[in-house]
């Protein structure tokens, strides 16, 4: 089948991918704090300051590796990474395996890619990390012994959505501003939000679900099957609200219903691009 059309399976990584906060697995241990008292910490300092969640925890993980003589390289993150408890389905890469060839049968040529809040060096390290075009999740500068010593990238809610921006316009790195903000024709992109389908599971996501939807995508609400009921209410309002289209677990193996509706979004975006073809 010739003329292949570029189509874009998005992702959030904590909680949609992986189970809870990639920092909670084995950086927050190594540096002796639990889970509520970091993420209290951050809370309490972003309030005090007037100041970014994310670019908050980015400076706490640094300042609490420094003071616990912990070294912060961007090997020593990817180490931290692998402890990364991923979901049903993903770690034998089966379900990238397996969406490909589906999307490769009607048509289309996916590509996945992560938008994510949580640490990309972290993300990187991941077993999984080779099946992404692009991960795009925040990130450090490093010094000239590679150390961690700033933050280059903070991405939180708002910011998700350039990102949707720069894979729409096959923008793949994050410095070229020139090129996100020049006109560019919707038939000239590579990537249109009628191609794309994103999945998220946090607040963090909202505007991106929403946005996706609104442009004409399709978002899908993951949530982890062992969530408890509070925090399935808080997913299931996103569909009441109009922010995402669908709801399903966070489970990836074969027939479950994650991929009964990709495959089901897929093989519509695949009809849709079969009758513009052939329409002229």
């Amino acid at each position: 089948m010739t003329d292949r059309k570029r189509t874009a399976l998005i992702y959030d990584y904590d909680g949609t991918l992986a189970q809870g906060n990639i920092q909670e697995n084995s950086f927050l241990p190594a540096i002796g704090m639990k889970r509520n008292e970091f993420w209290d910490q951050v809370k309490q300092l972003t309030k005090q300051h007037d100041a970014d969640e994310i670019l908050v925890y980015m400076q706490l993980m640094l300042q609490k590796a420094k003071t616990n003589n912990i070294e912060i390289t961007k090997e020593a993150f990817r180490v931290h990474g692998k402890s990364s408890t991923l979901f049903e389905g993903l770690e034998d890469h089966s379900w990238f395996q397996r969406l490909n060839a589906f999307a490769d049968g009607h048509g289309l040529t996916l590509e996945h890619y992560i938008i994510s809040s949580g640490t990309q060096e972290m993300i990187e390290g991941s077993s999984i990390a080779e099946d992404f075009k692009a991960i795009f999740a925040s990130r450090y500068i490093y010094d000239a012994s590679g150390h961690a010593e700033w933050p280059s990238l903070a991405i939180n809610y708002t910011t998700k959505t350039q990102f949707l921006f720069r894979i729409n316009k096959g923008i793949d790195n994050v410095w070229d501003n020139q090129a996100i903000n020049a006109y560019k024709a919707e038939a000239e992109r590579p990537i249109p939000f009628s191609r794309m389908v994103f999945i998220g599971d946090g607040d963090t996501d909202i505007p991106a679900m929403k946005m996706t939807s609104h442009y004409g995508g399709h978002s899908i609400a993951a949530y982890d099957p062992e969530r408890n009921s509070r925090s399935l209410d808080k997913i299931h309002s996103l569909i009441a609200d109009g922010r995402v289209n669908f709801v399903a677990p966070a489970d990836y193996k074969e027939n479950a219903p994650m991929d009964i509706l990709v495959k089901g979004i897929l093989g519509r975006i695949g009809h849709a691009e079969a009758l513009l073809r052939a329409n002229g």
